[in-house]
């Protein structure tokens, strides 16, 4: 189906051609781009005719497509499997409960000191459910608000300003996705950035959202996140209230 060729278009960074022959009336498919890219793709688009022709079910009942296409299929607490094989599983009983809630729930709230896991997990969570054609895209929103210290004016455009406060996301899905996979699927909005400041008026249906440093928002933006949230997606907040840093208001 045409579907399925975009979906793979998308994942492997390529373009897939499919014509017919106005004699034989055979379909000639034909996959564009840079030799690993095409290889990897035609390696999939080989594996799911075979799939076809055999009429098998997919390796993985629950749907979930590894990044290493010579991956098996994950274990039954993995979340998620990196593009350097190893698997992403929640590590005690406080981490699989938040992973429980995310599964389970349209909105999560995370809240816990650094180094918890708080967006680590999230993120396998959303790559999880994008793979597994549960979403359609992931997108991330942070709070622009400096840690103490002004960074002043900076140049770029609006995705080059705001990345200096989404790094901590950013090295999650390297760590997960590697940064070309990655930077394709953010080139393609597979993944989109939208700073909180920039969602008003926006509604994101049938994704996967991630508010970072949630303790950095105000009421009123907290309540714009959560009236973005549209039929089909899952939200997830992000907070540690050991770490706020917003100004201090006026004393009473």
């Amino acid at each position: 189906k045409d579907a399925r060729l975009r979906e793979l278009e998308r994942d492997f960074g390529v373009e897939i051609l499919l014509r017919q022959d106005a004699g034989s009336g055979e379909l000639h498919l034909s996959v564009r781009g840079s030799a690993a890219r095409v290889e990897k793709a035609a390696r999939r688009l080989r594996e799911e005719l075979d799939a076809l022709r055999r009429r098998a079910a997919p390796a993985d009942a629950r749907g979930v497509e590894p990044i290493n296409l010579d991956a098996p299929s994950l274990p039954e607490d993995g979340l998620f499997r990196t593009h350097h094989g190893r698997v992403v599983r929640p590590r005690g009983a406080n981490q699989q409960k938040y992973v429980n809630a995310i599964a389970a729930s349209d909105l999560t709230i995370g809240v816990g000191p650094a180094g918890t896991g708080k967006t680590y997990l999230a993120v396998a969570c959303a790559l999880r459910a994008l793979e597994s054609r549960q979403v359609a895209k992931v997108v991330l929103s942070r709070p622009v608000v400096e840690a103490g210290e002004r960074l002043g004016f900076l140049p770029g455009d609006l995705l080059e300003k705001v990345n200096p406060y989404l790094r901590p996301l950013y090295d999650a899905f390297y760590a997960m996705l590697g940064p070309e996979r990655f930077r394709t699927w953010r080139d393609n909005d597979v993944v989109e950035i939208v700073p909180l400041a920039s969602m008003r008026g926006r509604t994101f249906e049938d994704a996967f959202m991630i508010l970072d440093e949630a303790q950095n928002t105000t009421p009123e933006q907290m309540k714009m996140f959560l009236t973005r949230i549209g039929f089909g997606s899952t939200s997830v907040a992000t907070a540690d209230v050991s770490q706020i840093d917003l100004p201090a208001g006026p004393v009473s």
